[in-house]
């Protein structure tokens, strides 16, 4: 999934947000860097961009991006557990890297317990979208399609143990649904594939899918949030089209390693309530399919905690498993 970066840099540019002054005169004593455990110009990434640039107009200090790729971002997450808890060291981390990595890597090098939460800063809707072919217009219809024909559905996925195939996996054992997984070495391929018919079912993010389901090329027929999103207002959430209670939040945040100082993660969530809440950034999230999200250290921590247990539950039930 990417960006449109342009768009989201020009933030940066712009400068929508003023500087902080007065709080924290010790801290940040040096350039501080934003860990991001995937590629370049893909979403984490240029969240990170653009936080840092607003970061570092606010704080005074150069704020640099690293990008430490692999494993599924479990190479430089565990980066950042291991690094001095003084400030200078943060992730953008996932749900992938936080929520759900513990589960599918049984020798993970790094425990939740190794960071400590700031704040989330975005959300990324999910659409569940299926090929035209298939008589489906809703959640419940496609489950009774796929009951109805046994072994005719496949259902294509980012990766094993990506949130695009755990949040198939969670629909099917909420409902029964007949689907086999397809894995893809990223979305891009999977919905290749979707386009062309191979695959017949994806659960994907909104700026994936978007540009191909507003051509007539692909169908949405809901959506993973609790109710309708802004680019698909007619297309029902799941979770009232057959699948009560189904929901799934595909999360980036910003942590630090265990031991960073109180007074360095409160200034730090202050200043990201701040430029989250600029009308500007919000904006153009919001035209690339993304919503800004600001929350308190321990409300992130819970939501970490949260799908930890959900998503455990989910990889068990499924026999998910990477080495």
């Amino acid at each position: 999934m990417k960006f449109a970066f342009n768009a989201l840099a020009s933030i940066a540019i712009l400068g929508g947000v003023s500087p902080a002054w007065g709080a924290g005169d010790n801290w940040p004593a040096a350039p501080i860097r934003i860990v991001v455990p995937f590629a370049a110009g893909g979403a984490t990434d240029i969240l990170a961009r653009v936080v840092g640039a607003q970061l570092q107009q606010r704080l005074g200090q150069s704020v640099v991006v690293e990008n430490q790729t692999g494993a599924g971002g479990t190479i430089g997450a565990a980066a950042v557990a291991k690094s001095k808890p003084d400030g200078h060291t943060l992730l953008l981390g996932t749900v992938a890297t936080q929520s759900i990595s513990k589960s599918v890597y049984p020798s993970l090098s790094y425990k939740p317990t190794d960071f400590a939460p700031i704040s989330t800063v975005a959300t990324v809707p999910m659409v569940l979208t299926i090929h035209p072919s298939v008589p489906a217009t809703d959640a419940k219809s496609l489950v009774e399609y796929s009951k109805k024909n046994p072994g005719t559905l496949d259902y294509g996925s980012s990766g094993n143990g990506a949130i695009t195939h755990l949040a198939v996996e969670l629909f099917k054992s909420m409902t029964g649904a007949d689907m086999a997984h397809v894995p893809y070495r990223g979305s891009a391929p999977a919905v290749a594939d979707l386009l062309a018919g191979r695959i017949k079912v994806m659960i994907d993010h909104a700026p994936t899918v978007l540009p191909h389901i507003e051509s007539g090329k692909l169908k949405a027929i809901g959506v993973a949030d609790p109710k309708p999103i802004q680019q698909l207002p007619n297309v029902p959430a799941i979770a009232a089209s057959g699948v009560p209670g189904y929901e799934v939040t595909s999360w980036f945040g910003l942590l630090a390693p265990a031991g960073t100082p109180d007074a360095v993660i409160d200034k730090l969530n202050k200043e990201l309530k701040e430029v989250l809440a600029s009308p500007q950034v919000q904006k153009t999230l919001t035209e690339q399919g993304a919503l800004a999200k600001h929350t308190s250290p321990d409300e992130f921590g819970k939501m970490i905690d949260a799908d930890m247990a959900k998503w455990g539950k989910v990889v068990k039930d499924a026999n998910v498993t990477l080495q």
